[in-house]
């Protein structure tokens, strides 16, 4: 059986890995019905029976998630309630009412009295912020149903800017918080602090994805990893922090669990097995990206709103960097393909047919303007090509 951590405020008993629902359900839309292919709800239950055994008792969906709930309610139901941590999350709406709304289906599809979690999902700007916090909003709604016993604790889940993270965890208003953080991406490490002073449960969202598809690395990265394999590398790595107390591995089927249990088993050896790998990957950091250029890139830039046609700078540099460093070229070109098609869950927009003549001013207060419209023309060349869209339909 896998371990668990206390899951902040909750005291719940997380189990440190997660079995997410976002890649088992059927479809990503759920009207007009169709009949779910028994091949795909037996697939389905098969991953959720083996998460059991295997210790993984939290599963996580959401309303977002085509017809994952649907599909999950009858397989939870026949299951005693307390054998399971229940997570689904719920977009916050400008009206409340048609919060309540999405909620009161999230339930019926489940065909459960109550989750253990609710997460305000998706509160990555200001005004899906202001949304969720103002007087009578829909963290009020959620408040309001947790005394009623139609969900146990409240979090919000997030893509937003470090900066907003940070403030809303700073806040103390949620009792949890799933957040994006792993080996190359770690700019959420103030929202740990944050989160742990305020005693909240912290959930880290799609590890092996977002973190590099690590269910198919590079070859190269792999090499980098050895002898752990990049995913189980990024797992340890996560997880030797105590103030994570779970990733979600989002099952496509059972035997996706199994890498990571292999993973956890050597959770006790993390600290003699990461330092080797961390000091070739950073290494490889240094040999692959100039001093000058891996210690100034991010100065200066501009955000999203304030560059030219909306140019996501710094995130295009980021994969830029990844890809040269790391050899992460596909999940490079995936996420920057994406750009301009996630709406606020992955803002801005790709570096388009932008010229010199329409960049270079914005950049003037970076330490070398000249090389970073070099390395922004350069990301463009190496990782432009077919739109990518959001799976989740979540808005």
């Amino acid at each position: 059986m896998i371990p668990t951590r206390r899951f902040g405020r909750t005291g719940l008993p997380m189990p440190v890995l997660t079995c997410g629902g976002m890649r088992f359900q059927h479809r990503w839309d759920e009207e007009p019905f169709q009949a779910i292919p028994p091949e795909n709800q037996n697939n389905l239950k098969a991953t959720i029976h083996r998460a059991l055994e295997l210790g993984i008792r939290h599963i996580e969906t959401a309303r977002g998630y085509g017809t994952s709930e649907a599909q999950l309610g009858p397989v939870l139901q026949k299951i005693p309630r307390d054998g399971f941590i229940l997570q689904t999350k719920v977009a916050p709406q400008a009206d409340p009412q048609e919060f309540e709304k999405v909620f009161q289906t999230s339930l019926s599809r489940l065909g459960l009295p109550w989750v253990d979690l609710l997460s305000l999902h998706g509160i990555n700007n200001r005004e899906i912020l202001d949304w969720s916090l103002r007087p009578g909003g829909c963290l009020d709604l959620a408040r309001k149903w947790q005394k009623q016993g139609l969900c146990r604790w409240v979090g919000f889940s997030t893509h937003g800017i470090p900066e907003l993270v940070e403030e809303i965890v700073s806040g103390g208003r949620f009792d949890y918080v799933n957040l994006h953080w792993y080996y190359i991406f770690q700019e959420h490490t103030p929202s740990l602090a944050a989160a742990q002073k305020n005693d909240m449960g912290i959930f880290i969202i799609s590890p092996n994805d977002k973190g590099g598809m690590l269910y198919q690395p590079p070859t190269a990265l792999k090499a980098l990893t050895q002898p752990l394999s990049p995913m189980s590398f990024n797992a340890l790595f996560c997880l030797r922090d105590p103030r994570i107390h779970t990733l979600s591995i989002g099952a496509a089927r059972p035997s996706d669990f199994d890498e990571h249990i292999q993973s956890v088993s050597q959770l006790a050896r993390a600290e003699n097995l990461l330092p080797p790998v961390e000091k070739k990957l950073q290494e490889q950091w240094e040999k692959a990206l100039p001093e000058r250029w891996r210690k100034t890139w991010d100065q200066g830039l501009p955000s999203w709103e304030k560059a030219p046609k909306g140019a996501n700078f710094r995130e295009i540099l980021r994969l830029h960097n990844l890809a040269i460093a790391y050899d992460l070229i596909d999940y490079a070109k995936m996420r920057y393909n994406l750009l301009g098609q996630g709406g606020h869950w992955f803002a801005g927009q790709p570096l388009g047919n932008l010229t010199r003549e329409e960049i270079l001013p914005s950049l003037s207060l970076c330490p070398d303007p000249e090389t970073t419209l070099k390395q922004l023309f350069s990301a463009r060349d190496l990782l432009a090509g077919a739109k990518v869209e959001r799976l989740s339909k979540t808005t």
